[in-house]
């Protein structure tokens, strides 16, 4: 007999677990994709485990259906979706149609009842079922062919309800899973049921009287009087409650069992989805890399490596490739070059030129021009070896970066595959993946880097042109080409950290944590392993009897999430809470950090990553200097260990005083917030006071604290869903809280609507600097789709012209202390900080210069406001 299994899952209902399990995830292009993750992870299990023959997704067609005539509250206590979340669903469909999967939505309908009509009709035409959903009420299809699974958390951990697991799990079969929602109730889809009456009474009930009719006509047999009043009173409201739960078996669908069936997925189709969403992992799974191309047919080229290097090879304008076999290019050896100009193609190997004086010569010459694919890694590489890059007129990665900073392009052959040059291999293809790179022979190295090369003299005149016409050549020429430069000066010198003191404070820590776990054993009455979950669980839940919050395969869950929810029930929950960050600061700050210092100079190294960030922001790896946590005050004092290299110095550092809300102030012109800030008001205080008509005495620390989150959820781009996360109220407070913002200011509410039209417009939104970021979904027919957009084309000026301007600050600053022939030097960028260190007799003429150089680096109709401070380490520095 031909073996036929169907699955059929809760969209709907897959969705929601999966964003509400998972922590909010976002793409390059700033697109929220958890509950695409999740639902992705499910599916592909699902797929595997299951094998089905046939397979359909529900969803819910809309928020009305046939059960809002039997009762109109019907699921009225439900919040609106998070648009985090609604903007995921297009994403949702366009997932299952590139795997192949029917989808299926009904007009008047929920999902259950699409559910329960075709697994009725698979039962009676012989078919395995399979309904996967975290809706309980779908258990009430179970039978002895259809098998309900109900993720319990997250979505991957499901508990299977078959007949048996029912009878085992409530005593009731699984028709009386209605009749016991009839008398319970459903909170959740606000079903009413009869009051008083929960689930234990319930189906001592139902195993007493088998149903609810029998059971209503039967009330006088029941024991006890106030149960016989509320069953009599309630009678007819327990009727309509067991029909609002009962899922229609019969809906009109036009769906048949031949139309859903599966053959398998295309990978041609899911691959590119996966590399659109970021889902690199899941590409792993699939068997593909970032990019598993076939090695492409390549046209023949023609290429030299010459027996010694002379100038001979080299000419005015050149194409200079340098070839790292690793990412960490403060660490990583060079393993070739290639150059091409007009006299030909030409392969270096590494050993041969790193020792030739005639390729020192030309590398340090500025009137010879190369063309390069980022600068500051080509510049840092040959630092390495004694050789300043000089002449290096244009980074092909940089002007294809600014041109579309959310291309997610890996290298140089997805470059060139972009602009539809010639084939390029992949490096990945080239040299293989991980710990499996390695270096081909020198005749496939050759060819390999002069075909890079010669995508470059294809690429430098498109890209050009585009900055050209995108009016981005100046953004291009004098602020991100030269920041490369003082990058690798800042990166390749370093910042010094003591170890001996970060190795005390880890000392000092590991005691701290000692006594912390003896209080928490001390409040446990027990000494147990605080780490294992498994014994947390049981201390808190079975011994302690705090209210669990969720289960696992394991026990009683214990993450942040859950303490978090618990704070307060118990002394032991803020100990174990401050527990695991110290333990996290430790492992991840204080023995990362002792890791990756360079034991000759006592100095880490980070590496800047300027192509990254769809906004223009930098941001820092191996290790990440910009994430140090300072919120606990153990957090703070690691950047004790962070000091000047040399005697007698200090570290300076001075950052922008919300930088963010002066942008906005000039961008919006709004003359409210411009004269808070001419006045140099406090600019939370000033907010509040208008969104709450209240007196500036009359402000207090609260009014002020919720005014700060709106200003800077304004700036964030934040939603009503994500201001009532971060203030703790209620979505509706949250959008009144913002509508009266607006309302205060209204140069900002015109700015909105007119950047969003603009974005509409052109395709795209630009910063003070002509830093573009394009927003292709701001014209999607979907409204959450759209509505993210727009909240991204109202953000990104404002965050990327700040980006503009410290980096225009660094700039100004670099030929600032150059010109005043100083010793101090720029050490890092931190968000809005600059950090320096100096000589002490320099304190005084920084104090002023800094401040100059920084507020007067680009012209707003605001003042920019510069802070400073100084010390003998960065912790002392703020």
């Amino acid at each position: 007999m031909e073996r036929k299994k169907l699955v059929l899952i809760d969209g709907n209902s897959i969705a929601y677990r999966a964003f509400f399990a998972l922590p909010l995830l976002n793409n390059e292009k700033g697109i929220h994709t958890n509950a695409v993750y999740g639902f992705t992870m499910m599916l592909m299990k699902i797929l595997e485990e299951e094998q089905p023959t046939h397979i359909l997704v529900a969803f819910d067609a809309g928020k009305t259906t046939f059960r809002h005539k039997t009762f109109e509250e019907y699921k009225g206590g439900r919040q609106k979706t998070p648009p985090e979340l609604s903007e995921q669903f297009p994403f949702i469909r366009e997932l299952l149609d590139a795997y192949g999967i029917a989808r299926h939505e009904l007009e008047n309908y929920e999902a259950d009842d699409i559910i329960g009509t075709l697994s009725l009709q698979a039962e009676k035409d012989g078919y395995e079922v399979r309904v996967i959903s975290g809706d309980k009420d779908l258990t009430q299809l179970s039978s002895p062919h259809t098998t309900v699974g109900i993720t319990k958390k997250g979505i991957t951990d499901i508990e299977e309800y078959t007949p048996e697991h029912i009878n085992e799990k409530y005593g009731l079969t699984p028709e009386q899973i209605i009749d016991m929602k009839g008398l319970m109730g459903d909170s959740s889809d606000n079903i009413p049921g009869v009051p008083g009456v929960g689930e234990k009474t319930a189906i001592k009930l139902l195993k007493e009287f088998s149903t609810l009719e029998n059971l209503l006509n039967s009330i006088d047999q029941v024991s006890g009087n106030k149960l016989k009043e509320k069953l009599e009173e309630f009678k007819d409201q327990a009727l309509m409650s067991k029909k609002l739960a009962t899922i229609e078996r019969h809906a009109p669908i036009e769906v048949k069992l031949t139309d859903i069936s599966y053959k398998g997925f295309s990978k041609e189709k899911v691959v590119p989805l996966f590399k659109e969403l970021g889902f690199s992992s899941l590409l792993e799974k699939l068997g593909e890399g970032a990019d598993k191309e076939e090695q492409a047919k390549l046209e023949q080229v023609e290429y030299e490596i010459p027996e010694e290097i002379t100038e001979d090879v080299f000419a005015d304008e050149n194409y200079f490739y340098v070839e790292l076999l690793d990412d960490n290019y403060h660490l990583a050896d060079i393993i070739g070059f290639s150059v091409v100009n007009e006299k030909g193609c030409f392969f270096l190997p590494a050993e041969q030129a790193l020792h030739s004086e005639a390729f020192k010569n030309w590398a340090e010459d500025e009137t010879k021009k190369k063309t390069v694919y980022d600068v500051k890694r080509s510049e840092v590489s040959l630092r390495r070896h004694a050789i300043h890059l000089k002449g290096a007129y244009f980074d092909v990665l940089m002007a294809s970066y600014l041109i579309n900073p959310s291309d997610t392009l890996e290298d140089l052959a997805a470059m060139a595959k972009k602009y539809e040059l010639p084939s390029l291999q992949s490096d990945e293809a080239f040299y293989g993946k991980g710990a499996k790179r390695k270096v081909p022979d020198q005749q496939s190295l050759a060819e390999h880097l002069v075909r890079k090369a010669l995508a470059m003299s294809q690429l430098k005149d498109l890209l050009e042109d585009q900055l050209m016409s995108n009016e981005q050549h100046e953004l291009f020429k004098k602020l991100e080409m030269p920041l490369s430069l003082i990058l690798a000066d800042m990166e390749w010198y370093g910042i010094k950290v003591e170890r001996k003191r970060l190795q005390a404070m880890g000392r000092e820590l590991n005691e701290r944590l000692l006594e912390i776990e003896e209080k928490i054993c001390e409040l446990a009455g027990e000494k147990f392993n605080i780490n294992s979950p498994k014994q947390l669980g049981i201390i808190l839940f079975e011994k302690l009897n705090l209210p669990v919050m969720k289960k696992t395969k394991t026990g009683h869950s214990t993450s942040a999430d859950v303490l978090e929810k618990l704070s307060g029930q118990h002394e032991i929950i803020e100990h174990i809470l401050l527990y695991r960050q110290l333990a996290k600061l430790q492992s991840t700050y204080i023995e990362g950090l002792l890791k990756v210092i360079d034991p000759k100079q006592d100095k880490v190294h980070t590496r800047f990553q300027q192509t990254l960030t769809a906004t223009g922001r930098l941001s820092s790896i191996d290790p990440n200097l910009q994430n140090i946590p300072i919120r606990l005050e153990e957090g703070r004092k690691i950047r004790q260990a962070f000091v000047p290299s040399e005697p007698g110095w200090v570290i300076f550092s001075a950052d922008y005083s919300q930088i963010e809300l002066r942008v906005l102030a000039h961008i919006s012109g709004d003359t409210k917030l411009i004269q808070a800030f001419k006045d140099d008001m406090d600019i939370h205080t000033k907010t509040a006071m208008e969104v709450f008509h209240v007196d500036k005495d009359d402000v207090t620390a609260d009014m002020r604290r919720q005014a700060k989150a709106v200003n800077f959820g304004i700036v964030y781009g934040i939603s009503d869903y994500g201001l009532s996360q971060n203030l703790g109220i209620t979505r509706k407070e949250a959008g009144q809280f913002i509508e009266r913002y607006l309302n205060s200011y209204p140069g900002v509410k015109d700015y909105m609507e007119e950047i969003v039209h603009f974005a509409k417009q052109k395709g795209y939104v630009t910063t003070l600097l002509h830093r573009r970021r394009y927003i292709p979904e701001i014209t999607s027919r979907n409204f959450n789709l759209r509505s993210f957009a727009e909240r991204t084309a109202m953000n990104t000026p404002i965050q990327g012209s700040a980006a503009d301007i410290i980096k225009k600050a660094m700039i100004d600053m670099d030929e600032a202390l150059h010109d005043k022939g100083l010793k101090t030097r720029m050490l890092l960028q931190v968000h809005d900080e600059l950090i320096f260190e100096a000589p002490e007799e320099e304190v005084e003429i920084l104090k002023t210069l800094i401040p100059l150089v920084m507020e007067n680096c680009i012209e707003l109709s605001v003042p920019l406001k510069v802070d400073y401070s100084y010390g003998p380490t960065w912790f002392d520095a703020k």
